[in-house]
C-alpha cells in the first residue's frame, strides 16, 4: 500500500477515518455486552477531554470536516460479514463470546446523536444517552480527532514530502521492531486504536509487527484489523465500568463495594474467562488491600498508570500474601510504552511473572521529530464517561495527573478508598 499517495489524495473520499462499527477496540464490545445485560437503563454522558491544552484542536481542525466525519460514523451499520465474524469466531478459546440477544441488538444499531461546540480553542464534544449505546462513540470519536489533526498538518505537504515522511516513519518503526525481536519470550499486542495516526497507518503497523515479530506479536485490540488480518482480537475491560458503577452508588458503603461488584458481574458475564484485573481506577494499593479473596485467583493484572514498577511490585506482594505464585500470574503493562520501557520492564519481570505488553500510541502514532515544530507529535486526548444518571463520575488513578471529577467528589473518593500519597507523573499520551 502506498500510504503517502492515499494521504495526498484524501480528497477522493476513499478513506473515511472510521469505516466500520467494529473499527473499535475489542474491550469496548465486551464491556458493551456486559452493560447491555447488567445496566441496560443507565443514562451516561461521555465527553472529549484534551489533556494537552497547547494543542488547540478547534484552531487546527475544520468544524465542517469534523461534522462530516461524525455524521458518516452515525450512518454505519454492522455488515453481514462482520456479524458472522463476531457470532462465529473463537475469542480467547471460547466460541459465541457474544450472545444471540446482544448480537441481534448490535446488528440493528446506529450510533446516537452527538453535541459539538467550540470553546477557547478546543472542541466540546459530548454524547448522552443509554450507556450501552453512547459508550461505542469513545474510540471512533478519538480516532477522528487524532486523524483530522494529522491531516491538517499533512495537507500542507507535497507528494514527495509525504513519501519521505512515511519512509522515515516506517524506518523508525522497523528499527523498534528489530530491537523487540531480540527480546526472548516477548508477548506484545497492538493497543493503538484510540490515538492512532490513521487507520491505514495502524494497519501497516500491525502488518509490520506480524512480519517482524512472528508469534511474539499476539494480536490487536482493533476488531476490524483483527478480522481482516485473521489475528487475535485482544482486550478485556477498562476504567469506564468502575467509574459508572461507583457513580450509581447510593451510599459510601455501596461506593466502597462498587469496584468489586464490577468484577463479580464480569465474572458472571464471561463464565470465568477474561479474568484480568484493572486495579488503578481508585488506587492500586487500596484496591488490592480490600479485595475479596476470590480475586486473587484471577489470571492477572493490567498496570495502566503511575510507576509501572511500583504497580507490579504491589501486585506481586499481594499475590504472595494471598498464597498465589506470582510466576503463574500475568502482568500486562499498557501505559505510555515505547521500546526502552518495554525492554526495561521485560528484563525486570521476566521469570518473576508472566509478562505481556499492550503497546499503544507510540506504536501507531510516533511521528516525533519528523516534521517542523514537531507538529505531528502525539498528545493526550481522551473520551470519558463524566456522568451517570445525573451524578458525576470520578477517576483517581495511580497518577494524580490523570484524575478527573469535581474536587469535592475527588476528596470523598480518596477518603472512602483510603488513597494516600500519590506520585505525579507527566502524562505524555
Amino acid at each position: 500500500m502506498d500510504i503517502a499517495t492515499r494521504v495526498y489524495n484524501h480528497k477522493w473520499k476513499i478513506d473515511p477515518i472510521v469505516r466500520s462499527l467494529i473499527d473499535t477496540d475489542f474491550y469496548k464490545l465486551l464491556m458493551c455486552q456486559s452493560v447491555f445485560r447488567n445496566k441496560p437503563d443507565t443514562h451516561v454522558t461521555f465527553s472529549l477531554i484534551n489533556r494537552t491544552k497547547s494543542v488547540r484542536l478547534a484552531d487546527l481542525v475544520d468544524e465542517g470536516e469534523l461534522r462530516e466525519q461524525l455524521d458518516h460514523i452515525r450512518g454505519l451499520r454492522l455488515s453481514r460479514g462482520e456479524s458472522t465474524w463476531l457470532r462465529g469466531n473463537m475469542f480467547y478459546g471460547k466460541r459465541q463470546m457474544f450472545t444471540p440477544e446482544f448480537m441481534e441488538w448490535f446488528e440493528g444499531f446506529r450510533l446516537p446523536p452527538y453535541h459539538l461546540e467550540k470553546r477557547d480553542g478546543q472542541y466540546e464534544l459530548t454524547f448522552e444517552g443509554t450507556w450501552h449505546e453512547v459508550m461505542l462513540w469513545e474510540i471512533p470519536a478519538l480516532a477522528v480527532l487524532m486523524e483530522l489533526r494529522g491531516r491538517a498538518v499533512l495537507n500542507r505537504m507535497r507528494r514527495f514530502e509525504l513519501q519521505v515522511l512515511y519512509a522515515r516513519a516506517m524506518t523508525q518503526l522497523w528499527e523498534k521492531v528489530e530491537r523487540l525481536r531480540r527480546i526472548g519470550d516477548l508477548r506484545i499486542a497492538d493497543f493503538g486504536s484510540r490515538r492512532r495516526h490513521s487507520f491505514l497507518w495502524q494497519d501497516w503497523c500491525v502488518q509490520a509487527m506480524l512480519e517482524g515479530l512472528g508469534p511474539k506479536f499476539v494480536g490487536t485490540s482493533n476488531c476490524l484489523i483483527a478480522m481482516r488480518r485473521d489475528i487475535e482480537a485482544i482486550g478485556t475491560n477498562a476504567h469506564e465500568l468502575p467509574m459508572v458503577y461507583c457513580a450509581l452508588a447510593d451510599s459510601d458503603e455501596e461506593l466502597a463495594k462498587a469496584p468489586y461488584q464490577v468484577l463479580a458481574d464480569w465474572h458472571d458475564e464471561h463464565e470465568g474467562n477474561l479474568r484480568i484485573i484493572l486495579p488503578d481506577t481508585y488506587g492500586t494499593e487500596g484496591f488490592l488491600r480490600n479485595a475479596p479473596d476470590w480475586l486473587a485467583g484471577w489470571t492477572g493484572i493490567r498496570v495502566d498508570s503511575g510507576d509501572p514498577v511500583e504497580g507490579a511490585e504491589i501486585a506481586i506482594r499481594w499475590w504472595r500474601d494471598r498464597g498465589e505464585d506470582p510466576r503463574e500470574k500475568l502482568v500486562i503493562f499498557s501505559d505510555g510504552l515505547d521500546v526502552d520501557k518495554i525492554e526495561e520492564l521485560h528484563k525486570l519481570y521476566h521469570g518473576r511473572v508472566r509478562v505481556s505488553f499492550g503497546w499503544g500510541t507510540l506504536l501507531t502514532n510516533d511521528f516525533r521529530g519528523l516534521v517542523p515544530d514537531d507538529a505531528l507529535a502525539p498528545f493526550s486526548l481522551v473520551c470519558k464517561a463524566v456522568a451517570a444518571n445525573g451524578r458525576p463520575t470520578v477517576k483517581l488513578s495511580d497518577n494524580p495527573n490523570k484524575a478527573m471529577g469535581p474536587a469535592d467528589e475527588i476528596a470523598r473518593y480518596k477518603r472512602i478508598f483510603h488513597v494516600g500519597r500519590q506520585t505525579e507523573m507527566e502524562v505524555l499520551v
